[in-house]
């Protein structure tokens, strides 16, 4: 039987993560695997780190969707990837992959899963997780200063010069392709269980 795809949308630190760890968490005993959009960024290695620091990674070019969807259509015929792994520290692909293989639900996310019409085409239900901006900026700024290595000034910078202006520009119009909008992102309860119980319906 043909695997269920779910695609998570929705601006940076909206709660997409959270949202598709919530999905995962609450479909004990089903097969499902989770797979990020950041993942299939474009390989740098090429450049050098000064050049791939000056990269627009929200637009879509930096996507690298191809392969994601090459990836994606092997999943669905049952067969075995090799996923990329990005490093946010080196701003490129890390040497070694990671082996995914075919499960019953598959859920991608990332902030621009519903821009691509090629994506979206393979999508059984999608999902966009909206977010007050306040919200959004603030776990950003905590999200690349902890994890990430940014300094807050940069974090700043980027999202005022190429975050925001591309969330507009090609992510918030990509709401409209959505089959169900989630306000509050994580945090949303009874959307998840809304999500969850129809995910069960189709398993």
């Amino acid at each position: 039987m043909k695997p269920l795809i779910i695609g998570i949308a929705g601006g940076t630190g909206s709660g997409k993560t959270t949202v598709a760890n919530r999905i995962y968490e609450s479909l004990k005993g089903v097969n499902v695997v989770v797979i990020q959009q950041d993942a299939y960024y474009k390989d740098l290695s090429h450049l050098p780190l000064e050049e791939r620091k000056k990269i627009n990674f929200d637009h879509p070019s930096a996507f690298d969707n191809d392969l994601l969807i090459e990836h994606l259509k092997k999943l669905i015929r049952g067969e075995e990837i090799e996923k990329p792994i990005y490093s946010f520290t080196d701003y490129t692909r890390k040497k070694e992959t990671e082996k995914v293989f075919p499960q019953d639900i598959i859920i991608l996310e990332g902030i621009l899963v519903l821009e691509e019409e090629r994506i979206r085409d393979l999508l059984d239900i999608k999902i966009y997780v909206d977010a007050d901006e306040d919200e959004r900026f603030i776990r950003r700024l905590v999200r690349d200063t902890k994890e990430r290595g940014r300094t807050m000034e940069s974090v700043i910078e980027q999202y005022l010069n190429v975050v925001k202006p591309m969330f507009l520009q090609f992510v918030e119009p990509s709401k409209r392709y959505a089959d169900i909008v989630i306000p509050q992102g994580g945090l949303n309860d009874v959307a998840i269980d809304i999500i969850v119980s129809k995910i069960k319906s189709r398993t």
